[in-house]
């Protein structure tokens, strides 16, 4: 049950800040225990199954069960509040990650595979926890909120990979296989973070966010549109395209840069660096990100994800040295995080809290579908045009969002925020 709407007179900055804390530290926990597993899961694939064709599939059932979730969780928080949608998103990643333990134990493939589609459950549903900041924050603020709950990718960035070794030489010591550490390390994590959001995450953010609205004047007694009908708002149509098409972008480049390196003698310590200068540039300035798309607008924060796209899709393949690839996947990263931040805000913006849940669902959904396409197509572009041509479509599709914002600019409309 949620909190009614008439026992909330006021909306304390403490409030908001400790369901913002709640949700960075939650986030941080799942993006740890994805990311370390992440690492080892193709080893893992290709060990189960005995052929290394396989050591792909993990990655692809990740992203699926992300999609699937996505639109469901939405609905679900809609009809009952972010934080039961959010924990049994954390019990999902446990479940998920005792199946894969379970399975690494027992050397089954296909359960194995089972689950890895629920840990994507967790993944997709989990990653809605930036649209529960936005529903505590207010309008003024959301970016900065949104943005607190993405930077905390970089703490599973930096601490995920870091605990894979470690877990793997405790479990070991049991006589287990040390790739199972990574999975029963993400049991413990994804239940803490579960108990964490069962236990702060209150009031709920969506009872906040219907109270925040309320407080703005009467409530439109109108029913809540579709996912067409939303996207009838031309604000509405920029932030999708924005997030799906800097997913897209991103994903696309990201995904081959280091076979790419690999097929001409790059070491795994350059792979590595180039690698996270792109996770840098995706997570560890989010902070800015959501100051500027506060003060500056979220149109212009997008238009300017799709500059830095399209600029380090240009300068990633102009050489072969390290340090210019480093900063083209840097820009590459610091663009999808512009996209993603500046579209998940204007989102919320344009639509109202009774709409959220499944309008947000629908994004999300298409965004991983977005992105599990264009990390199956990136193999096959670079194979068949070459790493540069692959750039290059990078860009073009980057120009998209680009000129949705310069339109809107060159002949600007008067749009009511109603989120």
């Amino acid at each position: 049950m949620t909190t009614p709407i008439s026992t909330i007179s006021t909306i304390s900055p403490a409030i908001t800040r400790r369901i913002a804390t709640t949700l960075f530290i939650t986030q941080s926990l799942a993006s740890a225990a994805f990311i370390a597993n992440v690492t080892v899961n193709a080893i893992v694939g290709a060990e189960l199954s005995g052929q290394r064709v396989w050591a792909g599939l993990p990655g692809a059932l990740l992203l699926l069960g992300a999609a699937s979730a996505a639109y469901p969780a939405g609905r679900f928080m809609q009809w009952a509040g972010r934080r039961p949608g959010l924990a049994l998103g954390f019990l999902a990643g446990v479940i998920g990650m005792a199946l894969t333990t379970l399975a690494i134990v027992q050397r089954s493939f296909p359960l194995f595979l089972l689950g890895l589609v629920f840990v994507g459950i967790a993944r997709g549903t989990t990653d809605q926890s930036r649209y529960a900041a936005a529903d505590a924050a207010t309008l003024e603020g959301r970016g900065k909120a949104i943005s607190l709950v993405v930077f905390a990718g970089t703490v599973g960035a930096v601490g995920g990979p870091a605990l894979v070794a470690p877990l793997g030489e405790l479990v070991a010591r049991f006589d287990l296989d040390a790739l199972a550490g990574p999975s029963i390390g993400g049991v413990l994590l994804f239940a803490i973070g579960g108990l964490l959001i069962w236990l702060f995450l209150r009031p709920d953010p969506r009872t906040l966010a219907t109270a925040m609205d309320a407080s703005r004047g009467p409530v439109s007694s109108a029913a809540p549109r579709s996912m067409l009908g939303v996207l009838r708002l031309p604000l509405a149509r920029l932030a999708l395209v924005g997030m799906i098409l800097g997913q897209v972008v991103m994903v696309l480049v990201m995904t081959v840069t280091s076979l790419h390196m690999y097929d001409h003698n790059h070491g795994l310590t350059e792979v590595s660096l180039v690698i996270g200068a792109h996770t840098l540039g995706m997570f560890g300035l989010s902070m800015l990100t959501g100051w500027l798309a506060d003060r500056f607008g979220r149109p212009a924060t997008i238009g300017l994800g799709a500059l830095l796209l399209i600029g380090g899709a240009f300068v990633a393949p102009l050489t072969l040295l390290t340090p210019w690839l480093a900063a083209g996947l840097f820009l590459v990263g610091l663009g999808w995080n512009f996209c993603y931040i500046g579209g998940s805000s204007l989102l919320a913006d344009t639509i109202t809290p009774a709409e959220r849940g499944q309008v947000q669902g629908a994004s999300d959904l298409l965004v991983n579908l977005a992105s599990a396409s264009s990390s199956l197509g990136s193999g096959f572009i670079l194979v068949g045009m070459g790493y540069g041509w692959l750039c290059l479509i990078g860009a073009l599709l980057a120009i998209i969002p680009l000129a949705m914002v310069v339109l809107r600019m060159m002949s600007p409309q008067p749009q009511a925020q109603v989120g």
